[in-house]
């Protein structure tokens, strides 16, 4: 299959696991000289899509190159976070995700025979979407596949793998094997996506390093009709169906559910994967009369690793290529896609000119900083489900035993803290508060969504600042119209700025866009007051805010936030 024919199929009725796409001979192939283009993206997975769409939609030409022909094997990633479902509805493709997936927003935790504490990840009303929700990667590979063919401005190229890396100061030389032969293309900026072995890494001589825990896990995909378990996230510790082991349960689409059984270090991953020896723990869950399927099964060992630096000139690592995390926690497809609208804005806004070399460099500072918070979070975890002493299983278990009765405990409780987007509090790009203001809506911070009423018809604030460009959330207020004029002249020839006019009433002033704070959401969310002015960056991140700003003062945080200071 091209990747023009699965646009048009559009997934009515596919089976993602079975499409093949096509090798194509590229021009490139035929040229007297290495063609050069201003970016060159390695892996065709949901960071390397994500990545190419966020450019492209910006008007940045990319080659997109993936060494294989399919989409992923297997459910793999499946738990898709509320910011990352909002990063693809900016990318086109949030709607089917969500349409598809299995939303979900409580977790349920249990010790031996019982239950001992439910959790709501989103227990407040006012967002569109939900916390989670569970989608086989295959579908999300192939949603994005699906956008990229309307995309004229990716070039995505199967069978194209990239065997050698040579940085040349100005650009990177890349050697492309392919059927037919090797070629030569160069690139202004290569974006390694290219996975937790990344050959890219290794081209350039660089490693991660870190932790591998010595414990495995068998993953089993099981169809069966919904029956005993709702759709929620379930996680057992020491049950008696699997004695002084672990196990998680998540609905997926199609009546697929997702079981990860605790195996020990000393278990044989081939031996644990054979149908014989998975069925019985599978029995032994759901009950010997209960009919289900295997869907696919794997084994993995994991680790917590990352690259000392993700930036490496020309060079740039986004996904499992410059970190990887245990699964426990959701944390790395999600932080993946996460790396990817933080690159994408600023790489267009250095190839557009309009900021240096610094603004990429905020790139490893940032995202750098998330992967460590994430694989923190992400060695706790794993450390309290895989005690590796008897005086931690003895701790673990006395936690587990009062976090029945008492709040207190239930805090030191951590079978996989849940994926949250990082507050880059620490970014060069932020301007510090020189007002005080109450929330989290801090500089760092991802925007808050809410309820908003846009000429009439019901809406979300997140949907009204898609785009590469800044934007400035002005609340409504006596010296709104002098404040809009001063954000416009402050931005002129530095940044393009978009701005919402938010308040209790529609109204537009200069050309800024009339937002309702239907339910007063935004305001509250947001500790605004009338006069409050929010400056965001294109990835919907937050870069200063003030109580009543100077034009002085926000063409300074457009500079800092462009890493022109």
């Amino acid at each position: 299959m091209k990747v023009a024919e699965l646009a048009r199929a559009h997934g009515q009725g596919m089976d993602y696991q079975a499409v093949s796409f096509d090798y194509e001979r590229s021009p490139d192939q035929d040229a007297a000289a290495p063609v050069r283009h201003p970016v060159v993206v390695v892996g065709a997975g949901p960071v390397g899509m994500s990545l190419a769409i966020d450019l492209a939609q910006q008007g940045v030409p990319v080659v997109l190159l993936d060494n294989d022909c399919k989409l992923s094997v297997g459910s793999r990633a499946i738990c898709f976070a509320k910011r990352t479902l909002e990063i693809f509805d900016r990318l086109g493709c949030g709607d089917r995700m969500v349409d598809k997936g299995v939303s979900w927003n409580v977790g349920k935790v249990f010790f031996r025979q019982e239950q001992i504490y439910g959790f709501n990840l989103l227990p407040e009303s006012g967002h569109e979407r939900p916390a989670f929700i569970n989608l086989q990667q295959y579908y999300a590979e192939g949603y994005l596949a699906e956008r990229i063919a309307e995309l004229p401005l990716i070039d995505l190229r199967w069978k194209h793998a990239v065997t050698g890396v040579q940085p040349q100061g100005d650009h990177v030389v890349v050697t492309v094997d392919t059927p037919e032969g090797p070629y030569t293309l160069e690139a202004g900026y290569l974006i390694a996506c290219d996975g937790s072995r990344s050959p890219v890494r290794g081209m350039i001589g660089q490693e991660s390093q870190g932790r591998v825990f010595r414990d495995r896990f068998l993953i089993a995909d099981v169809k069966m009709k919904p029956g005993g378990f709702p759709t929620e996230r379930w996680f057992w510790f020491d049950p008696p169906f699997h004695p002084h082991q672990s196990v998680l349960l998540h609905r997926q689409p199609d009546d697929v559910w997702r079981i990860d059984f605790q195996l020990g270090w000393e278990a044989d991953p081939e031996e644990a994967k054979k149908p014989e020896n998975v069925i019985p723990l599978v029995k032994a869950l759901l009950g010997e009369d209960v009919p289900f399927e295997l869907e696919w099964v794997s084994v993995y060992t994991f680790s917590c690793l990352r690259m000392p630096a993700f930036r490496h000139g020309r060079v740039i690592f986004a996904g499992d290529s410059a970190h990887l995390v245990s699964p426990f926690g959701a944390r790395g497809a999600n932080s993946g896609v996460q790396d990817a609208e933080n690159l994408a804005w600023k790489l267009a806004t250095v190839l557009r000119g309009q900021a240096g070399e610094a603004l990429l460099d905020s790139y490893g500072a940032e995202r750098e900083y998330a992967a460590d918070e994430n694989i923190r979070n992400s060695t706790r975890a794993t450390d309290f489900i895989t005690p590796k002493s008897e005086v931690s299983r003895l701790f673990r278990d006395a936690v587990l035993d009062l976090a029945k009765e008492h709040a207190f405990a239930r805090s030191l409780v951590n079978s996989g803290r849940l994926s949250v987007p990082a507050t880059l509090a620490e970014s060069p790009l932020n301007t510090p508060d020189a007002d005080r203001f109450e929330g989290r809506m801090r500089p760092g911070a991802p925007a808050a969504d809410a309820p908003v009423t846009v000429d009439g018809q019901p809406g979300w604030l997140l949907r009204q600042l898609q785009g590469s460009r800044f934007a400035a959330l002005v609340f409504d207020g006596p010296a709104a119209q002098a404040q809009i004029a001063t954000l416009r002249a402050a931005a002129e020839g530095l940044a393009a700025l978009d701005v919402l006019l938010v308040g209790e009433a529609a109204r537009a002033v200069d050309g800024a866009l009339g937002v309702v704070d239907a339910e007063g959401l935004v305001a509250q969310r947001y500790d605004a007051q009338p006069g409050t002015v929010y400056l965001l960056r294109p990835d919907q991140h937050v870069c200063a805010r003030w109580r009543q700003p100077s034009a002085d003062a926000v063409r300074t945080a457009l500079r800092r936030a462009l890493a022109l200071h």
